[in-house]
This record gives structure tokens, C-alpha cells and sequence, in this order.
């Protein structure tokens, strides 16, 4: 069996355990979240996060979306989610938007097997010039960005009077 293969298939099992790993605390946030009223899901409340509960979980999954799919994958149609999702959204529409974050870091992995430090370049809106980064890069962006908004959404719970359970990386 050829060596690069080997050790590339051993990175590609230890990317997918460790993102099972993250599934398994976004799911004690998830189930967290179904307990609090919708109307404190939607409370603003501003410098935390995206605004409010919602709207940073969301910005979460689109963060996923945008780095992993459009460039890490070369998806051009992806879309921000609209103000209107954002009013409409509930944590059930907030999973079905991680069930499509699921399938889009399961095709990254694949794709970029062996591939992690490959060139890639994104052309960000918000620079000039621009950013040329690797695979690995954008997938760990993307999970450090997700665990950063996650304190903000505990944060947010608790000021509104929600204590949170444990929501750190769940043991295995």
C-alpha cells in the first residue's frame, strides 16, 4: 500500500473523528436551545455575537458554508441567509441549515484528502486583494469560528436568565 495513502486516509479519519466530536457539542447546544423561548432566541441583544441567539447561530452555519463550500469546494451559488430566515428561524431550521453544514464538511474532507496544504484562492468581498490559504486553514477557521460564537450564544443565554449545561468539547 502506497505511504502517502495511508497516512492521508489516517488524516482523514482523525478530521472526521474530531468532527463528530464538534457534532456531538453543537447537539448539547441544540438541545440547550429548544428549552428557551422563541422570544429570547430573538431578543437583540447587541455587542454579543451577531445580535441574538439566532443570528450568531446562523452567521455560524453560513461561516461553514461560505469558507468550506464556496471556496474550499468552488460552490458559487452559496447564499447568506436572508433577513427573512433569519426573523423566521427557530432551532429546528437552524439544524436543517447544520444538516446542510454536515454534508458540506464531509465533501471537504473527501475532496481535499491528502490535499491540506494546497494552495487556495479566495476572493473575499470585504478585501482587496486576495486570500490565498489551504484547505486545512478553512476547515480550522471554520470550527475555531464556530466554538468563539458559541461562548457568545451561552453568554447571550445567560444574561437572559438561561443557565446553560456544560458546552465545552463533549468527552468521547
Amino acid at each position: 500500500m502506497n505511504e502517502s495513502y495511508t497516512e492521508g486516509a489516517r488524516v482523514v479519519n482523525v478530521l472526521r473523528q474530531q468532527y463528530e466530536w464538534i457534532r456531538a457539542t453543537r447537539e448539547t447546544l441544540f438541545v440547550f436551545l429548544e428549552q428557551i423561548p422563541a422570544r429570547h432566541l430573538h431578543t437583540a441583544l447587541p455587542g454579543f455575537g451577531s445580535g441574538s441567539i439566532i443570528r450568531t447561530h446562523i452567521h455560524v452555519a453560513d461561516c461553514y458554508l461560505y469558507w468550506l463550500g464556496r471556496f474550499g469546494l468552488g460552490q458559487n451559488d452559496f447564499v447568506f441567509a436572508s433577513e427573512e430566515e433569519i426573523i423566521g428561524s427557530d432551532v429546528k431550521r437552524v439544524r436543517k441549515r447544520f444538516d446542510l453544514v454536515n454534508e458540506t464538511v464531509e465533501r471537504f474532507v473527501q475532496v481535499h484528502d491528502g490535499q491540506w496544504d494546497w494552495t487556495i484562492c479566495c476572493d473575499v468581498r470585504w478585501q482587496e486583494e486576495p486570500v490565498k490559504t489551504t484547505p486545512l486553514w478553512l476547515l480550522t477557521h471554520a470550527v475555531t469560528h464556530e466554538f468563539h460564537h458559541k461562548g457568545q450564544i451561552v453568554a447571550m443565554a445567560r444574561h437572559l436568565g438561561h443557565v446553560p449545561p456544560d458546552t465545552d468539547l463533549v468527552l468521547p
